[in-house]
């Protein structure tokens, strides 16, 4: 690990200030970021304290959903009555990540900035488009088995490894950001991530001195809400695929459908012709193969990740026949 300053900010502007330059980074819970600051792919020269500011609160908000603060950590989120009652899909998605110790330290907002787990990003010694702009991509033709099927570029095939997004993304949820000047904005989870396109080195939106203050989500809905996790063993690994869903029905047909991706792009996937497809048919086999050719019509395998493109049209199908009480 290279020598840092630290920096304690003492209030949300003072964090934002000290966060503009492009060397400094924030540190709440570190879970991600120390990880690979001791690898030297993070080698900020400012590390600015932000976990005594007051964003650990979960409340209800006036619409009646519920606002997470970005400090709030994953596991007083994973507990919290609202979120088990309102959200389990949530709770159950976070309880699905990483280990109980990270889980106390760990924080919503910095869950959804954390960045890839690809072999070549977390090794200084191999090319990594993502960590040295114009090195190449290793993944390519090297070790790619939890890499993305989707959304992938030239540039870069790493995937968002977390699972927290993926929950959000199929619950509608935003993103509240604060900058440096005092301005607030919000963006949907599901645009909050981006593709690595041309420029695979920004895995989100945010902007230099822009930090997250919470998370909101909207009122409850009525359904079934379902995370399954696919992987290599039960516990402590990343998702192969995860499915996040809500879904209900109306007279036998689908009146809700909302379906988020984990471990098949470089960030939560989310296509919305997959709820056109389903909204108004009764559930079946044949349409659940449908919803996969939508959802793989443009899927690309690189070699050891072929696995995923059936295992993601099988754990669709799993998780619509579970959601809708049906035998396949």
């Amino acid at each position: 690990m290279k020598p840092f300053d630290f920096q304690r900010a003492d209030g949300l502007e003072h964090a934002a200030q000290l966060c503009a330059d492009q060397d400094s980074k924030p540190i709440a819970g570190g879970t991600n970021l120390i990880d690979l600051m001791k690898l030297q792919v993070e080698t900020p020269e400012t590390l600015v304290d932000i976990h005594r500011l007051p964003l650990g609160r979960i409340d209800e908000t006036d619409e009646g959903g519920l606002r997470i603060g970005a400090l709030a950590t994953n596991t007083a989120t994973a507990v919290h009555e609202r979120v088990r009652s309102d959200y389990p899909l949530l709770a159950r998605a976070i309880l699905a990540g990483a280990s109980q110790q990270l889980r106390n330290k760990a924080t919503t907002g910095g869950n959804l900035c954390q960045r890839t787990r690809c072999y070549y990003f977390m090794n200084i010694d191999q090319p990594c488009n993502k960590r040295e702009p114009g090195s190449g991509c290793g993944a390519l033709e090297g070790i790619a088995r939890l890499h993305a099927v989707l959304g992938t570029s030239d540039q870069c095939i790493a995937t968002y490894p977390g699972d927290m997004a993926v929950a959000m993304t199929a619950l509608g949820a935003t993103v509240e950001i604060a900058d440096a000047k005092g301005k607030s904005r919000s963006v949907p989870v599901r645009d909050f991530h981006c593709l690595p396109g041309d420029t695979p080195w920004r895995d989100n939106v945010l902007e230099e001195g822009e930090i997250i203050t919470a998370v909101i989500l909207p009122p409850p809905v009525a359904g079934k809400q379902l995370y399954r996790k696919v992987r290599e063993r039960s516990s402590y690994a990343f998702a192969m695929v995860s499915v996040a869903a809500v879904v209900a029905l109306e007279d036998g047909r689908f009146s809700r459908a909302d379906l988020a991706f984990g471990a098949l792009a470089h960030k939560p996937w989310h296509d919305p012709r997959l709820s056109a497809l389903l909204l108004g048919k009764e559930p079946s086999a044949k349409l659940f193969d449908e919803a996969a050719e939508v959802l793989l019509d443009s899927a690309e395998s690189h070699g050891e990740n072929a696995y995923k493109i059936p295992l993601a049209r099988r754990t669709l199908a799993a998780v619509l026949a579970e959601a809708t009480g049906m035998e396949l």
